[in-house]
């Protein structure tokens, strides 16, 4: 289901393509390039929940926690998102490319991906996808880009 996702989010959002795209022939498409039939509904289905939740009030409960609270992680979030995921989603909150309602969205999307394995990439990717989908997060989203994509000069240290 991911690789579906990523190559979604390669050839119809981030080319920046403005044509609308039928989901018959979406589908069709994605089955000639060799995806399942069920993984391609379950991908259009997390991206339909993704688009959902910038329309919604989807976490009212957020609005009363205090900006400097500390996210308590869920067993079966620890699960997917083990230390460094975790310690790299606050990262991104302290440098305030997530919010506190964005951290929210990247959890609620990656719990909903169908895999045992997680790794930094793939949560990067959901960063940029979540980022991407929510209006007026356009900065965040180009910083989030740079540190997906651009290779560091010289050393690291």
């Amino acid at each position: 289901m991911f690789d579906i996702l990523m190559y979604l989010f390669e050839t119809y959002i981030q080319s920046e393509s403005e044509t609308m795209v039928d989901h018959d022939l979406l589908t069709d498409e994605l089955v000639r390039a060799g995806f399942h039939q069920d993984e391609i509904y379950k991908a259009l289905t997390w991206l339909e929940k993704l688009a959902a939740l910038q329309d919604t009030d989807a976490y009212p409960y957020i609005t009363r926690v205090a900006r400097n609270s500390v996210r308590i992680y869920t067993d079966e979030e620890m699960q997917l998102l083990d230390t460094q995921s975790r310690g790299f989603i606050l990262f991104l909150e302290q440098v305030n490319v997530l919010d506190f309602i964005t951290r929210e969205m990247v959890i609620d999307r990656v719990m909903e991906l169908d895999t045992k394995y997680f790794t930094m990439d793939d949560l990067k990717w959901v960063i940029l996808m979540v980022l991407f989908n929510v209006p007026g997060h356009e900065s965040a989203y180009s910083q989030m880009e740079n540190l997906v994509f651009e290779e560091p000069e010289g050393p690291l240290h």
